[in-house]
């Protein structure tokens, strides 16, 4: 009967040899080649299923000709392939989105981009219609220094506007004034509206009439009907206007 270190022994020996034998067979199988067979006979198989998935609706086996050699597929290579393409797209997407983030000269977003540029939502620039409110603006600026030349007092007026009415009669009717004051007619006007809010602007005065004296405002009917009441609409209106005109106000006979 064998002693136990022999025993032993023989076990060591025997695993030794195992182990031998395991590191060879593990080598001699990294060491061959890939059958391309196999990886050709798989990305046909793979493309197949991917067509047919398109094309055969959900059908658990079907048939592709690809060249002149028929592959069979089913259902498992069909889920195979989707959920390769499905990681195909993620991969490509994500290798856009990192590559756009390294840009130097990345351009906006047109959905960020607020009008600058050349972006589908259009520019922050001078259009069509904003030329035509520019050029517009221009020909009311151009009138209203050509107004203003006519006479050291300006009415502005509305012809159906009763303060309109009695503050011309006042001006016009109980004064003299040489030269006597221009009345524009905003409502007769082709660009009165524009006119008018220029004024507004000027003057901070939007409503009508609005009486300019040496190109500045002293207010509306109830104003220089105050100041008439007061007597103190000549001396207004001189210091104002200088020795470019004369004011009297005539007696009235009883």
């Amino acid at each position: 009967m064998p002693s136990q270190r022999r025993v032993r022994a023989l076990l060591y020996i025997a695993l030794a040899g195992f182990i031998t034998l395991l590191f060879f067979t593990s080598r001699a199988r990294h060491a061959q080649e890939p059958d391309p067979r196999s990886i050709q006979d798989f990305y046909h198989k793979t493309k197949s299923a991917m067509e047919g998935s398109r094309i055969g609706g959900g059908s658990r086996r079907g048939q592709a000709v690809v060249g002149t050699q028929k592959v069979e597929f089913d259902e498992d290579d069909a889920i195979v392939a989707k959920a390769m393409q499905e990681r195909l797209k993620k991969a490509e997407q994500m290798a856009k989105s990192n590559a756009n983030a390294k840009a130097p000269n990345k351009p906006d977003d047109p959905e960020a981009v607020v009008g600058v540029g050349s972006s589908a939502h259009g520019q922050n620039h001078i259009g069509k219609g904003d030329a035509i409110e520019t050029e517009e603006h221009h020909a009311v600026l151009e009138e209203l220094r050509s107004i203003l030349k006519k006479s050291p007092i300006i009415i502005f007026s509305k012809s159906y506007c009763p303060y309109s009415k009695k503050a011309k009669s006042l001006l016009l009717g109980d004064y003299q004034i040489d030269p006597a004051p221009y009345v524009v007619e905003l409502d007769q006007h082709p660009l009165g509206p524009g006119i008018q809010a220029e004024l507004g602007d000027r003057t901070g005065r939007k409503t009508v009439p609005n009486i300019l004296v040496g190109g500045i405002s002293i207010g509306g009917s109830d104003d220089i009907a105050k100041l008439d009441q007061e007597k103190t609409l000549i001396e207004n209106i001189m210091s104002l206007a200088g020795k470019r005109l004369t004011v009297t106000k005539p007696s009235k006979s009883t």
